[in-house]
């Protein structure tokens, strides 16, 4: 991430910052901390709460902001990527990709979900071998890669100590909620699993397996699709 990434970044949590605000020592770490978050590995487990259960977890939680974003999936007609785990998508028009951790586990055998995240157009083409000159969707495109879902969601973010918690609503009417931490390497994946377990057991939540926003949706309106998955262990 560069720095005119960060601070494009910066200008979307503060609504009024400026140009020459990037010299402000508490702006500097903030960008600080936006690239350090860039290179960190995420750690995730969905829940379907209740509205009460809802609000018992976010009691005394920080509240972050709220926003609304469209994020727009791509694959082939193969499904090379999503029968692999592999996450690839436009959030407001920006891609990022999402790379499986999960040591080979189906969904049904794991508990919670780590992902790798790249950010940058270098980093996914290296990841999913994409050549070419011109832009990444261009070359995408060329390659035989399309969207397949386009899914809206507004987002309220919260903060409880180390835990981060996203409450989504999505335009097809799922809800979920995410409780994740963020991690350096793959050395301190299965202590924050363990963490994000027993915050939710100390919470009184069961955890089920849930799925994420576009399982559900090829669930309800792509079912050729979505038996790729289930035949594939990805879900």
């Amino acid at each position: 991430m560069t720095v005119i990434d960060s601070l494009t970044t910066v200008h979307s949590i503060i609504p009024n910052f400026e140009a020459k605000d990037k010299y402000d020592p508490k702006i500097i770490y903030i960008i600080y901390l936006i690239g350090y978050t860039f290179f960190m590995i995420e750690v995730e487990k969905k829940l379907l709460l209740t509205e009460t259960e809802t609000e018992k977890l976010i009691q005394g939680a920080s509240f972050l902001g709220e926003k609304t974003f469209t994020d727009a999936y791509y694959d082939n007609e193969n499904y090379d990527l999503t029968r692999n785990d592999l996450w690839l998508r436009t959030r407001d028009g920006r891609f990022e990709l999402k790379v499986p951790l999960n040591e080979g586990k189906s969904a049904h055998e794991r508990i919670l979900d780590r992902y790798r995240e790249f950010e940058t157009d270098e980093e996914i083409r290296k990841e999913l071998g994409i050549t070419g000159r011109q832009t990444l969707e261009q070359d995408l495109r060329a390659q035989g890669y399309f969207p397949f879902s386009t899914i809206m969601t507004n987002r309220k973010k919260y903060k409880q100590g180390n835990f981060g918690i996203d409450l989504d609503v999505m335009d097809f009417g799922y809800k979920v909620v995410e409780i994740e931490l963020m991690v350096e390497d793959d050395s301190q994946m299965e202590k924050a699993a363990e963490e994000i377990m027993d915050f939710a057991k100390e919470n009184g939540f069961e955890i089920p397996s849930v799925g994420g926003k576009v399982v559900e949706f090829l669930s309800r309106y792509s079912p050729k699709h979505y038996q790729v998955l289930v035949e594939s262990g990805v879900v």
